[in-house]
């Protein structure tokens, strides 16, 4: 699937945390091939991906889309770049999502208040419900929170949110509750491999 076919399933909105919102949804199934055997679905094959600046690692099943948007908000112009891999023959997308803020806001803004207007925009804008929160940490002690959703359509994202050096990432596996329970311990795994590279 490229980017151009993805771009589609992402919305972005950017109010005042910047939080960018996606939807991943069923790729269509290929053409039915007749096989006398049953095989297995191909296992992606996860590798450390670095973010093109440098400042982020993380584990993705195979190399992630990248797309870019500028955003016009009160603040001033936003450049949102989001990576996005979608295994196939599975139904979720993992999600790496980041924003700068201008230099002044990024000095003066309350990062948690940020975090909780990212979640707050994050529901609203995909009319879900929480269904669990907790404040978390980077493993270099940057300031997050972990958010657990569920919306109308049944799909399920589990997102990391840190507030780093002037930047918002968000972290995120967005599935449905069948892959979601399959998949629980991957979707940590990949949660926690990611990793905030600090600026020399």
């Amino acid at each position: 699937m490229t980017i151009k076919s993805l771009l589609p399933l992402i919305a972005a909105t950017f109010i005042c945390g910047g939080s960018v919102l996606v939807e991943a949804r069923q790729p269509k199934p290929p053409k039915a091939v007749v096989k006398p055997t049953v095989s297995q679905p191909t296992q992606p094959k996860w590798k450390l991906f670095t973010a093109p600046d440098g400042r982020f690692t993380i584990l993705m099943p195979g190399s992630p889309n990248r797309n870019t948007e500028y955003q016009k908000t009160y603040m001033g112009e936003i450049n949102l770049e989001t990576f996005v891999a979608q295994p196939p023959k599975q139904q979720v997308a993992y999600v790496v999502a980041y924003n700068d803020f201008p230099y002044s806001y990024g000095q003066m803004a309350d990062p948690q208040a940020v975090l909780n207007n990212a979640r707050d925009i994050a529901l609203k804008t995909t009319r879900s419900h929480l269904i669990n929160q907790r404040n978390i940490r980077s493993s270099n002690n940057h300031p997050g929170k972990e958010i657990e959703y569920i919306n109308s359509g049944g799909k399920i994202t589990k997102s990391r949110m840190y507030v780093a050096e002037g930047r918002l990432y968000q972290v995120m596996a967005i599935t449905t509750k069948k892959q979601q329970k399959t998949l629980a311990k991957t979707i940590t795994g990949y949660l926690n491999s990611f990793h905030v590279v600090l600026r020399k």
